[in-house]
């Protein structure tokens, strides 16, 4: 009898899950789950379907059948979708991987290998590169995740439209602010600590949220350069949809409210408020008015359920200032690139990351070991 192609290898990471969402993604799942179950070195894959119409669920059946499925009864989107499948695996670490990556021998090993000797490193990306050109890096993660001063997320290898080519610059393993949702490994302790993501924000910045929420909880949250895979990209919403305007700009007021130290919010809050003001009016004078709507709809809507966030703030944990948290550019990032023409990451300048002192993760509890 032939041997299937796709069998899992001798297992080696049982404890590991990686956990792709789909909705409707037959095409998707057909194209990138076999790079997935051939280079994933035993870990269990699990398939989490959002209620699809198509044939996602009897193709996984069919085709892959050492995949798991767990199927939602209705579309839950991507937070609650996550959020609710994770408490059905018991597994020491999840990989929260999107449906549109490709992977590459090796790529896991990596990422666990950091959770396993840095018990305060709640999650880890890998190199994130664009499937498309794969000598670039990709919009949505590229080198590791950072924020400026102000809330606003760019990446190692990505300032708002300027994308690296990848010659191995970023090829070493460090702190950030955030790690891509695309690809994110995960405590699993932490995760269910913290709640896992945010489901109000439905879309856009949840992971960023939740890695914020990981520091201020005394966790780490770090890049790993020797894992690499190749991500499609804007599978959700193309960037020019409205729809993406409106959660950037809502969910991106939500974040620093929710997870700013108070000492810096009222300031850092304003200043954000008038920039959003600045980009709806360069949005009207590009003719982009339906962007510019959105963005003023974010603004009503955020303050509408100000309550809402005021809740979500006051029950996390201590917030950080901005000079305490790795990944931070302590700077203003719009008038670096707009302003002075700062177009790469290492024209910002910006001192390499640390781990946090040992005393800030007092409280983390790492797994017992488990017997090899």
């Amino acid at each position: 009898m032939a041997s299937d192609p796709f069998a899992s290898p001798t297992l080696s990471l049982p404890h590991v899950a990686v956990v792709i969402l789909n909705w409707n993604g037959r095409e998707l799942l057909r194209t990138f789950l076999p790079s997935v179950l051939a280079h994933s070195d035993g870990a269990r894959v699990v398939v989490v379907d959002n209620a699809s119409t198509d044939d996602s669920v009897e193709l996984l059946g069919g085709f892959f059948p050492g995949v798991e499925i767990i199927q939602h009864a209705e579309n839950l989107g991507f937070c609650a979708g996550y959020n609710q499948a994770l408490t059905q695996l018991d597994s020491t670490y999840y990989v929260l991987l999107n449906s549109d990556v490709a992977v590459t021998p090796g790529w896991l090993q990596p990422l666990v290998a950091l959770l396993d000797r840095q018990p305060a490193v709640a999650a880890c990306q890998p190199k994130l590169l664009a499937h498309a050109a794969p000598t670039q890096f990709e919009y949505a993660g590229a080198g590791g995740g950072y924020l400026d001063r102000l809330g606003y997320p760019f990446c190692r290898g990505r300032l708002f439209e300027t994308i690296e080519t990848d010659h191995g610059q970023y090829n070493d393993a460090r702190p950030v602010a955030w790690a891509s949702g695309a690809c994110m490994a995960v405590r699993a302790s932490a995760w269910h600590e913290l709640g896992g993501l945010e489901t109000a924000f439905f879309a856009h910045m949840e992971e960023i949220d939740l890695c914020w929420r990981f520091w201020n909880a005394g966790y780490e949250v770090w890049y790993e350069g020797s894992s690499t895979v190749y991500h499609v990209g804007g599978g959700t919403l193309h960037k020019s949809n409205p729809r993406k305007t409106y959660l950037n700009f809502r969910n991106g007021l939500a974040l620093l409210y929710k997870n700013a130290p108070q000492s810096e919010l009222g300031g850092i809050f304003i200043q954000r408020i008038g920039l959003d003001w600045i980009a709806a009016f360069r949005m009207l004078a590009q003719g982009a008015f339906a962007d510019a709507r959105a963005v003023l709809r974010a603004h009503r809507d955020f303050f509408k359920n100000r309550r809402y966030w005021r809740q979500q703030r006051i029950a996390a944990r201590p917030h950080l200032r901005v000079a305490e948290r790795p990944g931070v550019y302590a700077r203003s990032l719009v008038w670096a690139y707009f302003g002075l023409g700062k177009r790469t990451f290492t024209d910002l300048q910006i001192p390499d990351g640390a781990p946090l002192p040992p005393q800030r993760a007092a409280h983390v509890h790492p797994e017992s070991q488990r017997e090899v």
